[in-house]
């Protein structure tokens, strides 16, 4: 088990600027930046507007030119090695302010003769980028990412496989071929939780592995446990982070049906809408229940893996009413070899 975390050095790799998060970053940097530069020239509270106003026509124009280029050229600089993408995109801000000056000067308030200070500028601007995106990803580095997620599954192994062991040994006399089935699903189970699960797997492949944990669970409640599964308009193709729904599915049967006495229904409903994946999972819920606290970690691990590979395109939302517990997960659909 020492060697189970795969502990890697990290990779440097340019940022996805087809992400929305790496868009709004840059738009709140950079001009964050133009108001600092509006504010040393001012030199009084009352030219502050009127200098943020000409730095703005100008840092504007720029910065959404140059978001357009990048966005188009992505998978070009991605595929690049980190050292040449990032001369590549030093060169493309260079051409871009360059040609913003020869050809908008009628339209934008910028200075003849300043070229050589735009370039500075904007070679400047441009590496502060890079670094913070460089460190950023230093930070949320997978291997810290799979260190979190082992330590998810160290909390979740445990209650399950006692439950799941004494539910297949009540089986064994009784129904040998299904206590067998039973053994063969824990094993998959058991084979996904402590495979390398840094990357993003099919969709079809963690329902199915909802499945197999859903089908274990089924011996020890029988009818106590219900499920409703609403998945004729799932994309299964959609590549989502691993073990995403599978610990929220234990939280629902430990939460919502353990504690019951009557039946009591999970339903999960995945679908495609306007290019997002949406997973819906609810189950009864017991506003007095006094074991809540499991829940809110694996909330908080799956909220930072989801951000981890999708930035803010992705969202974990909760819902509680008098008798239920909703779980909406949005990320943006995306297939095996796409970014």
């Amino acid at each position: 088990m020492a060697g189970s975390i795969n502990h890697k050095a990290y990779v440097r790799a340019l940022p996805n600027f087809r992400n929305l998060g790496v868009l709004l970053r840059i738009l709140v940097i950079v001009n964050i930046m133009a108001a600092g530069v509006a504010l040393s020239r001012s030199g009084s509270l009352a030219n502050i507007w009127r200098e943020t106003l000409e730095v703005s026509s100008v840092v504007q124009p720029a910065v959404m030119l140059s978001l357009v280029t990048l966005v188009l050229l992505n998978d070009v600089l991605r595929r690049a090695p980190y050292l040449w993408g990032a001369v590549l995109v030093l060169a493309l801000e260079i051409v871009v302010v360059t040609a913003l000056y020869v050809f908008g000067r009628p339209l934008f308030p910028m200075q003849t003769g300043a070229l050589a200070a735009y370039w500075l500028i904007t070679v400047l601007v441009t590496v502060a980028l890079l670094v913070y995106f460089d460190l950023r990803g230093r930070a949320l580095s997978p291997a810290l990412a799979e260190a979190r997620l082992q330590a998810l599954q160290a909390r979740i192994r445990p209650h399950f496989l006692f439950n799941s062991i004494n539910a297949v040994l009540s089986l064994i006399r009784q129904d040998p071929r299904r206590a067998e089935r039973a053994l063969e699903d824990m094993a998959d189970l058991f084979r996904v939780l402590m495979a390398d699960n840094r990357q993003l797997a099919p969709l079809a492949r963690e329902v199915e592995l909802c499945r197999e944990y859903l089908n274990i669970e089924q011996l020890r409640l029988g009818e106590r446990l219900r499920v409703e599964w609403h998945i004729d308009n799932m994309p299964q193709d959609a590549m989502i982070p691993p073990l995403v729904l599978q610990p929220l599915l234990e939280n629902a049967v430990y939460h919502g049906i353990e504690p019951r006495l009557d039946p009591g229904v999970v339903s999960i409903n995945i679908y495609l809408a306007r290019g997002e994946v949406h997973m819906v999972l609810r189950n009864p819920y017991e506003q007095d229940g006094d074991h809540h606290a499991g829940n809110k970690m694996a909330l908080a691990n799956i909220r930072e893996r989801l951000a981890l590979h999708f930035d803010a395109e992705a969202s974990l939302t909760t819902n509680v009413s008098d008798a239920s517990y909703q779980v909406h997960i949005v990320v943006p659909y995306q297939k095996a070899g796409t970014e």
